[in-house]
Formats: C-alpha cells, sequence, structure tokens
C-alpha cells in the first residue's frame, strides 16, 4: 500500500469522526475564503487553518485549531508544525509531481499527528513562481446620496475588467487606495459624498501553469487548495510592524530557488516581485568552487559561511568532503576565506538584481524605507551587512510575530511564510473578490466582459448579493 492510501485510510478509519465534530459548514465556509473582501472579521468559530509552505529545500505545513485564535492582539498558537525535506519542487513550481506530492503528505502528516486533527484543505505558500503584480485603475460617476457598497462593486468590477493578461493566474485582488473626487488616500469612502469615486487595484498573477500543477500536486496528497498565496506577502504579514507598513517598507524572503519581494507603502501592498535566485545557487558555487558534494558545501555554508570577511579568515581552514565515490579520500582543507569569496559575489549579486528590478519597475520607495529580510537564506551571516551596503538602507532580520508559542526550531525567518498565511486568513489584508472566486477565476483576455456568464460579472453578483 502507498503512503498516501495508507494515509487516505488512517484518517477515514481514525480521525474522520473528529472531523466531522470540529469543522461546522460555516467554518468550511471561512476555510475556503468565503469572507467579505471589504475587511469585516472572520467570525469567532473560525475552524481549523491549515499553511503549506512549498519551499525549494523545505516543505513545511502549520495547522492552527479554532481555539488557537487570539483575536484580541491578534496572535495565534500553532497546534502542529511539520516539515520535511523539499523534493520536486523548484521556485514555487512542481518539477516532479510524484515525490513533491509525497513530501506534501508527509509534512501534512506530521503537523496533523502533532495537532492530533486531520485537514481536509491548505493553503499553499508559493515562493517565485514568477509572481508579478499589475495595477489597474477605475473612476465610477457617483450620485447625490452618500457612497454605499453598491458603488464600491461597481468600482471593483470596472477594475476587474481591466485584468486581463494572458496566460497568468490572479491569485490577489487588493486594493490600493480609493480617492473620491480630489481627496486621495481614503481608507473607506463608505458614508462620504462626492461625485467620482475612484479604486487604485494591484493585482497579484502567477504562471497559469504553475498554478494547475500546484493545485494537482496538492491533490494527489488527497488534500484541496483554498487559496495560494505569495511568499513575500505572507512573510510581510508576519515579520513586519504596523509602523514599517505605513512609513514604508521592503520585505526580501530569500529561499533556497527564489528570492521575492513585497514593497510596502501607506500601509499598502503596491508591488511584488520574484528573482529566480536563491541560497540553494550559493551552495551549488561553494561545492563546484571547492569540488565538493552539494550537502558538504550546504553543511560549509551553514556552520563556516559568511558574505563578509572576518579578521581571521585567512588563517582559518574548513573543511569538505571530496566529490565522487573515494569514500577514504582525504578531506579537502581550504582557507575560510576562500568560502566568503565564494559567498559573497553571489549574494551581492542577488540584491544588486533585486535592487535594479524595484528600479526598473517605476515603483516609488521612500528613502528612509527599510528592508526586512526573511526566509532560510537570510539566516546566513554576513546577509544583512551587505543588504545594508547595496540597498543603502536600515536592514533588519525579520522573525515570525505574534505566534509566540512557537518552538525555536519553527520560529525563525526560514517559517516567516507559513505562519502570514494563518496571520492573513484570520486578521487580513483582505481581496475584494473573496478566495473561493479567485480560486475558481481565471482573469484574461478570455474573461473579457461578454455575456452574464461572465466571470467577472459573477464577481460583481456575488458583491452585490454580500456586501
Amino acid at each position: 500500500m502507498s503512503g498516501f492510501e495508507a494515509r487516505q485510510n488512517a484518517k477515514q478509519q481514525a480521525l474522520q469522526p473528529q472531523r466531522v465534530q470540529q469543522i461546522s459548514p460555516s467554518q468550511k465556509a471561512l476555510r475556503s475564503g468565503a469572507a467579505p473582501a471589504t475587511g469585516e472579521r472572520p467570525p469567532a468559530a473560525s475552524g481549523l487553518i491549515a499553511a503549506l509552505d512549498l519551499g525549494a529545500s523545505k516543505i513545511g505545513c502549520f495547522i492552527m485549531r479554532p481555539e488557537g485564535a487570539r483575536h484580541a492582539d491578534h496572535s495565534i498558537r500553532v497546534a502542529g508544525v511539520g516539515y520535511v525535506q523539499s523534493r520536486g519542487v523548484r521556485a514555487g513550481a512542481i518539477i516532479d509531481m510524484e515525490a513533491a506530492s509525497q513530501a506534501i503528505a508527509q509534512a501534512v502528516e506530521r503537523a496533523e499527528a502533532m495537532a492530533n486533527v486531520s485537514i481536509q484543505g491548505v493553503r499553499v505558500s508559493v515562493p517565485g513562481a514568477g509572481c508579478a503584480s499589475h495595477r489597474v485603475s477605475a473612476q465610477v460617476s457617483l450620485g447625490l446620496k452618500p457612497i454605499s457598497d453598491l458603488d464600491l462593486n461597481r468600482a471593483i468590477a470596472s477594475a476587474l475588467a481591466q485584468a486581463r493578461f494572458a496566460n497568468r493566474r490572479a491569485i490577489h485582488l487588493l486594493p490600493v487606495a480609493w480617492s473620491v473626487d480630489e481627496q486621495v488616500g481614503v481608507r473607506d469612502p463608505r458614508g462620504l459624498n462626492g461625485r467620482n469615486l475612484g479604486l487604485e487595484l494591484l493585482v497579484v498573477t502567477i504562471d497559469e501553469n504553475v498554478f494547475n500543477n500546484i493545485v494537482q500536486c496538492v491533490a494527489q496528497a488527497h488534500l484541496e487548495v483554498h487559496a495560494i498565496v505569495c511568499a513575500p506577502l505572507a512573510s510581510a504579514v508576519a515579520a513586519l510592524e504596523e509602523d514599517e507598513k505605513d512609513l514604508g517598507c521592503i520585505c526580501i524572503d530569500m529561499g533556497a530557488s527564489s528570492t521575492t519581494v513585497a514593497i510596502f507603502m501607506g500601509g499598502t501592498l503596491i508591488h511584488v516581485d520574484s528573482l529566480n535566485v536563491g541560497g540553494g545557487h550559493v551552495t551549488a558555487d561553494i561545492a563546484r568552487g571547492l569540488s565538493t558534494t552539494l550537502a558538504g558545501a550546504e553543511r560549509l555554508k551553514t556552520l563556516h559561511g559568511s558574505a563578509i570577511a572576518s579578521s581571521n579568515e585567512d588563517r582559518e581552514t574548513v573543511e569538505a568532503p571530496p566529490r565522487g565515490d573515494d569514500r577514504g579520500g582525504a578531506p579537502i582543507v581550504v582557507p575560510r576565506s576562500i568560502l566568503k569569496g565564494i559567498i559573497a559575489p553571489r549574494v551581492e549579486e542577488i540584491f544588486e538584481l533585486l535592487r535594479e528590478k524595484i528600479k526598473a519597475s517605476g515603483v516609488h520607495v521612500e528613502p528612509g524605507a527599510g528592508i526586512v529580510l526573511t526566509g532560510g537564506a537570510s539566516q546566513l551571516a554576513g546577509v544583512r551587512e551587505l543588504a545594508i551596503r547595496v540597498f543603502d538602507r536600515p536592514v533588519r532580520l525579520g522573525k515570525p510575530m505574534r505566534a509566540p508559542h512557537l518552538g525555536d526550531a519553527a520560529a525563525g525567518p526560514a517559517f516567516a511564510a507559513p505562519t502570514g498565511v494563518i496571520l492573513r486568513t484570520l486578521y487580513g489584508p483582505r481581496d475584494v473578490v473573496p478566495v473561493r472566486k479567485i480560486m475558481a477565476a481565471k482573469i484574461g483576455p478570455r474573461d473579457a466582459p461578454s455575456g452574464s456568464g461572465n466571470i467577472v460579472m459573477r464577481m460583481v453578483d456575488w458583491l452585490k448579493a454580500n456586501l
């Protein structure tokens, strides 16, 4: 019997009664993303929430029970944590369906065992995957009465009609700013009076094939994808202070095979971008430069690696196992300065490429905006100092906040994304369209307004019926 069949049978025989008792229909609706789109809080009985982090070095799963939500201070208590070495995933894309689905099943099983629950679906955090953001604007005329939900719906529908991106799947539809006449920066226009209502909408997309492969891979692990969240947004939710979002901040999530960025200004996400270079490329450089194995290179990087020079590095030596079948061969011994000379140029290149991508995007970042580093690769010694030199901005290392009961192994920058997925599910920021509608829709040229069956119109119909 395969691991998947055993897991499925064990669930049905041992945990199905508990699942029926623990999860009510309203909780299922919340877990599928049916919370209102305009910032209303989910009901108190929020149900189980499971976050799955599809990284290139590890696949992790966090599970929170209903009683884990602390609404008083917007914190959470995670009941189950499971993670395994990643297989079949690179830069957020599935490259081996069978290997990836097995790794997902193993990570989820470990989290389920710790939490003593069985889950049916997960919210997936995806690093890389060609994440990109697009901004669309819309303006609608108003009547003589105060702005209502219907006016907001018309503005949202007008913006969605412009969100047409070939072979791309929208995963986030986030309001950047509302405006009423000449007044900009309106947080909630309802109840205000004016002649025109404006909306600037941020659409975050990933490749359509990548999206479909992730859904299929998770389904092979006998789970349903309730939502897909871009990793830098999730990490930012977990690691950024509210002041940082208001004053301006760049959250850089450094994974094994990709580096992604989320830029906040005025308390709102304004830009997302990705770069398919990460910590794994540093490891590969070490393996090639020292003729050692990837495992040996990763060990050297973790224990002795640094992106900046140290005072004694010329006198210190490090050892690495030789590559090949000669197990009895002498280890490779090199000065630690050689190791630093391999690591520093690659890390500097990552930051320089990211800096140029941000400049090319045309997004204005305030001079005083700081940088917060998350992700496993950010833990390498000297990365923070090198980021300060490249970006000429204050830089700090970000860890999951508002999850004080995480163990030491899961409380570092490498686990900011799954923590942020749960925090965002409970406390926002929310998309202007429910997640279940986003998951079912394709925003693209084929979805241009053409009739009553159009997906944009179905989104608007939902908004009219529920707001």
